[in-house]
This record gives C-alpha cells, structure tokens and sequence, in this order.
C-alpha cells in the first residue's frame, strides 16, 4: 500500500518547544505565526500533515511548506520574508529633519506646523508629512489643557475618594453629588433639516434663549441611578433642599457618604449647620481643579452629548421635561461607571506629568 514519500523526522529541542509555545499563544498580536507554531508543534508531536491540517483548518500542502521551512532554518524560518515592493525614496535623515523640524520650530507667521507648510519647507509630498507624523504619533494640530492641582490635601484626598469608589463602607450609600448651572432652554429660529442619506442633520447657527434651569443630580455610586432636582437658581439654600430629598429616600439605618467639588456653597454656614443636624451624612471633596475624580460629570457629559447640545427647547418646562425623560431612561436601562484605577496609579500619573512639565519648563 502506497504511503506517500517519507518525511524527515522532526525533533524539537527544549528551548525550541518553549519559544514555540510563547508563539502559538500570540494568536491577536501575531495570528499567522501563531497558527504556523501550533503546525509545527502539532508535526513534533508525531501528527501527520492531515490531522494537523484538520486542526488548524488549513490545507495540508500548507503543513508541508511551514514543516519544510522550519526543517531548514528552524524557528526562523516561519517569519514572513521580506516582499518585493518599491525601493525606500525617503532617507532617514528625512525623516529625521521633518521629526526635529515638528518638535523644535515653528513655521513663519503661525503657531504650529500644518502638513502642506512642512511639505514645502522640506521638498517632500504632504502625504509623506502626513505618514511620518502617524507613524511618530505626531499631531501638531491637536492641543490639550491641563490644571495641576495646588491643592495642599491633594494625596489625602485622592486616597479618600478612589477608596469609597473601590471599596465602600458598610451600611451606607455613596452619592457622587454636583449641580449642572444654568442649563438654557435654545430654540433655533427656523426648522431643522433632518439627517438624509449623503446629508447630515442642519440647523441655524443662531438660536433663542428661552430661559435658564439648573440641576442638582446624585450619582448611586453602587446602582448607578440617579436623583435630580432642578432649580432656577445655585445657592446652598438650593443645595440644603436637594439633600434634605436624598435624606428622605436613603434608608434611615444607613451611613450617606458624598462625594463634591469645593464650591462655596458645599461649605457655607447653612450647609454646616444642616450637617450637624444629620449627623448619618458625610462629606467627601474632591481636590482642587479635580472635579474629574467626581463620577456625576461623566454622566452630565452624557447628558449634554445625548439630549442638551443638539436639543430644541421652547420653553424652560420643555428642557426640565427633556431633562427628566433622560434620567428616567437612563435609571432604566444606565448602567454604574466602574472606577478601574487605583490611588496609587493615579498619583504616579500626576507625579510624571508634573515632571515632564518641568523639565519641558526647564528646557524652554
């Protein structure tokens, strides 16, 4: 009976098993050589190229071609080899004179380069500009602010927060609480044309200011619901009512831990004194210029992106009717922001920013 041509025995050694191994595991950042290390691994444990081919769910010629290659370089033999293609027209010093020319100057007359502007300056194509910034994940026309936080607290208080995030008391609730200022209810002078295929939705750039609302909201750290209030204006007046509903819909035998921003308000004379009378509620603040450890922004920016800044509201009922319908959606089907990071991350984080800004600082 006909078996076909001998092979070559295959035979692995020890660190070729174990690199092997590293390599078939890689089956996202590297898929094909990954598929290539399970036929190799499949053939040394004595399987033909059918069965092999069976499980890997290729054709067995292609077991053949990666047994052979690897049979005459070994584990290098299963890398891609190199393509023919168009030869290299652009010079590393290129490259790196378009690299230095981004980082250390600026073009006559503006702020920042633009692909066309450092085309001409280097004699090279705008879209050769636009490839090496991707590549050097260069976006000169992108900026970004940033506020350090002076706040003298700051560790203390980056502790507290993350802490009731990660891992919350006992017998109590935790509220994310902040107040949205003076939401205004915008109508636009003529209809809007609505979104058609080819054609996104259009509107007038003008509007009409029909009034101002501002919401209270508290963020349930655990269910990710929220309660709100809105009022006409921001005061801790306004602030003593909406806590005096959060006491009266928490569970009298549980602690009330919120979590806020450093407003006047939050720290008047009235506030105090109301804490004093509710002894169960306590109070969490953020540090300086760090509203964003404050969980309620994420969901007033989903609330502005979702249904204010592409809203038409007639009136300041209609808005508070629109505001209302969102957070009934939301407490229906939302669910909770998940805090992922720890305290110590996040002040390593801030440590490295302040220390590029300074020796950034240090070199200019």
């Amino acid at each position: 009976m006909r078996t076909g041509r001998p092979k070559a025995e295959l035979v692995l050694t020890d660190e070729e098993q174990r690199e092997l191994e590293a390599l078939a595991r890689r089956r996202r950042s590297a898929s094909a050589l990954a598929q290539r290390a399970r036929m190799i691994l499949g053939c040394a444990a004595g399987q033909d190229n059918k069965t092999v081919a069976r499980r890997v769910r290729v054709a067995p010629p292609t077991v053949g071609k990666w047994r052979r290659r690897f049979l005459e370089d070994r584990v290098a033999g299963l890398m891609d080899e190199p393509r023919p293609g168009t030869p290299r027209q652009i010079t590393d010093e290129q490259v790196e004179n378009v690299i230095v020319r981004t980082l250390e100057s600026t073009p006559e007359g503006a702020t920042h380069w633009s692909t066309r502007d450092m085309a001409k300056a280097t004699g090279l194509s705008h879209m050769a500009i636009h490839r090496i910034w991707r590549a050097f994940g260069l976006k000169p026309h992108l900026a970004e602010t940033f506020k350090l936080s002076p706040d003298p607290l700051l560790i203390d208080k980056v502790r507290d927060i993350v802490g009731l995030y990660l891992n919350p008391p006992d017998h109590a609730v935790v509220f994310c609480v902040d107040v949205k200022p003076q939401i205004q209810a915008l109508d636009r002078p003529a209809p809007l044309l609505p979104l058609q295929p080819g054609q996104v939705e259009r509107r007038t750039h003008d509007y009409e200011r029909h009034g101002t609302t501002s919401l209270y909201a508290a963020l349930n750290v655990k269910t990710g619901k929220v309660t709100a209030r809105t009022f006409s204006r921001q005061r801790a007046r306004e602030l003593r009512a909406f806590l005096n509903e959060i006491d009266g819909n928490v569970p009298a035998d549980l602690e009330v831990h919120i979590i806020l921003d450093n407003a006047s308000a939050h720290k008047s004379a009235l506030i105090r004194r109301w804490l004093t009378r509710h002894p169960r509620f306590h109070f969490h603040y953020t540090p300086t210029y760090a509203s964003w450890m404050n969980l309620v922004e994420r969901w007033f920016a989903a609330l502005t992106t979702k249904q204010l800044r592409r809203g038409v509201h007639r009136s300041v009922r209609e808005l508070v009717e629109a505001i209302r319908e969102f957070i009934r959606v939301h407490n229906e089907t939302g669910k909770p922001y998940v805090w992922v990071k720890t305290a110590d991350e996040i002040l390593a984080s801030i440590a490295r920013f302040a220390q590029r800004t300074l020796r950034a600082h240090g070199a200019s």
